[in-house]
């Protein structure tokens, strides 16, 4: 028995050491809970108070578009999650840290697991290699990932690893394949990730059937399983748009997409080596040479480096595709076609990080078996890729830039003072926010005006903007930042621009606020909470009733009343 497990340990000893590693990057969300530095953008900032949201307050199943009256006087509910999401129903049943700490393991497995086996079964074709499959597994799996997202990006390699098991095997496929393939879309977006993805798989099914001379049914009946699926999951948004009056978005006023040509080759090459925010691959400095070096390798031994250079050409491909999505010329086919307008096409780059991880797997083999000390040096960069990516775990990362804690962004103690002070219930009055992100006071039950959305009617953004004309007007980025994109329903400050997090170490007064307090109270407006004192306030005919600060927050709020 105990040789067995030596001999067993010993012979998967790099899968094991790589899960060691990935259960130390998970460590922290399990050791510090609420006291975990983790990610604001498109996170604490809104995401996770929408599921909360939804959880608190529902309603969660529903036919009908409802409005729930906590954010902007009525947010549609097909704005929000729907009730097939996996990850609502982490909020209904767990605390919200609890929630997120569960999505980001479920997300770092998958990750690990589905580009380990894909690497394995279908890349390196039962080759050992396991110190590459499972290193480059690892980095993978560590990369900072969309916390959001879940396997929206992270999940890809396993998705596809999955349909190339049912291409081989056909109807024969295991059955624990197809119930995850189908499981993976509770835990996916379609409209970030998947929509892309399955048009990849639909082409290659084509051109399957056209070399083969017959269709393949079962990865035809697994693409349209799982569109299925992602239907059933979006049915509100759905009904909303083709079945119901509904409400007209405001990305309707969409109006991106302005860059000039030099910009947009800049931007295609800043995508190509550095990524975005929600899918960075961290590929510049480790991968990129190592991938150009193999090929020179390869070169160099007469080897066509078929499969690296193709990976190769398709990330930039994607990339000059992202750049010019955005380029002013794009505006022809924007201005013609709603659709183009609305929905983003460049998202197909979120189909990178897989690509860049699968080409990382092929230069470290090409390292092992053509380089003296190959082996060695491919350690080495999976070594190095790795520490540098387990660096970037959001405790490490965020604690170093100074940001405030979940616990610190929500200060509930503070807002529950707050809201004791003010002694009515929190859906008799409204509120705005100043200096912070306005699902702040969401999060802690307050109703407000302002919001951070993917959509929300129109008609809204229109008075909202009343309410803070004059600071726009002084600041033309912030303008063209509102009118042209708008997902943020803000009370913007012009000399504070996009900076949203004032701390109380960070308190500079707004000496001249230029709002319509008229406007703001013709939308129900009662109360500012402003994280920066308003010099101004009486000529704005605002009260200044209280400030609230404690020791454990970061927060030192002014309670302006509207009067």
């Amino acid at each position: 028995m105990g040789s067995r497990l030596f001999t067993s340990i010993s012979r998967n000893k790099f899968i094991l050491l790589a899960c060691i590693i990935l259960a130390a990057y998970l460590l922290p969300y399990y050791i510090l809970g609420e006291h975990t530095h983790i990610r604001v953008h498109d996170n604490m900032d809104s995401n996770i108070v929408w599921y909360q949201l939804l959880a608190e307050h529902g309603p969660i199943f529903t036919m009908e578009d409802t409005e729930l009256p906590q954010a902007i006087n009525g947010l549609p509910r097909s704005t929000l999650p729907s009730a097939f999401d996996a990850v609502v129903w982490l909020y209904v049943w767990f605390e919200p840290m609890t929630a997120y700490t569960i999505s980001q393991t479920i997300m770092r497995i998958g990750a690990f697991i589905g580009m380990y086996l894909l690497l394995s079964r279908f890349v390196f074709k039962g080759k050992k290699q396991q110190l590459i499959t499972a290193g480059s597994a690892l980095c993978f799996a560590m990369l900072p990932y969309w916390p959001s997202g879940v396997l929206s990006i992270a999940g890809l390699p396993l998705a596809l690893y999955l349909f190339l098991t049912i291409r081989k095997y056909g109807w024969n496929t295991p059955k624990r394949h197809w119930l995850v393939l189908l499981l993976i879309p509770f835990f996916s977006n379609f409209v970030l990730s998947f929509v892309f993805f399955i048009g990849v798989m639909g082409i290659f099914w084509l051109l399957d059937w056209y070399r083969r001379k017959q269709p393949n049914w079962p990865w035809f009946t697994a693409m349209c399983a799982m569109t299925g699926i992602y239907i059933i999951k979006n049915y509100l948004l759905i009904i909303s748009m083709f079945f119901d009056e509904g409400f007209t978005s405001h990305r309707e006023e969409m109006d991106l997409g302005y860059n000039t040509f030099e910009r947009t080759y800049e931007l295609a090459w800043e995508n190509f080596l550095y990524g975005l925010t929600h899918d960075e691959a961290h590929q510049a400095y480790i991968i990129v040479p190592l991938v150009l070096g193999a090929m020179l390798i390869l070169a160099w031994k007469n080897i066509p480096p078929k499969r690296l250079l193709t990976l190769f050409i398709v990330n930039l491909i994607l990339a000059t595709w992202y750049a010019f999505w955005y380029w002013e010329g794009m505006r022809v086919l924007k201005d013609n076609f709603m659709i183009a307008n609305t929905f983003n096409f460049a998202r197909i780059h979120f189909l990178d990080p897989a690509i860049w991880y699968i080409a990382f797997a092929l230069a470290l083999s090409v390292l092992w078996r053509h380089v003296k000390w190959g082996p060695v040096f491919a350690a080495l960069l999976i070594a190095m890729q790795a520490y540098n990516l387990f660096g970037l775990q959001e405790e490490f990362k965020y604690s170093s830039y100074g940001m405030p804690t979940f616990a610190e962004f929500y200060s509930e103690e503070l807002f529950q003072e707050m809201e004791e002070y003010i002694g009515e219930e929190q859906s008799e009055y409204r509120v705005v926010s100043i200096g912070m992100h306005p699902t702040i006071a969401q999060f802690n039950g307050f109703y407000t005006l302002d919001t951070y959305n993917n959509s929300f009617p129109l008609e809204y953004k229109h008075k909202f903007r009343e309410v803070i004309a004059g600071e726009l007007d002084k600041n033309p980025t912030l303008e063209n930042y509102f009118d042209d994109w708008g997902g943020r329903l803000y009370m913007y400050v012009a000399e504070h621009g996009k900076d949203y997090l004032f701390t109380k170490d960070r308190s500079e007064p707004i000496e001249q606020l230029d709002i319509n307090t008229d406007a703001l109270k013709n939308l129900g407006g009662d109360y500012i909470l402003s994280a920066v004192p308003i010099s101004n306030y009486q000529e704005l005919g605002l009260v200044h009733e209280e400030t609230f600060e404690n020791a454990e927050s970061p927060w030192k709020i002014r309670l302006y009343r509207i009067s």
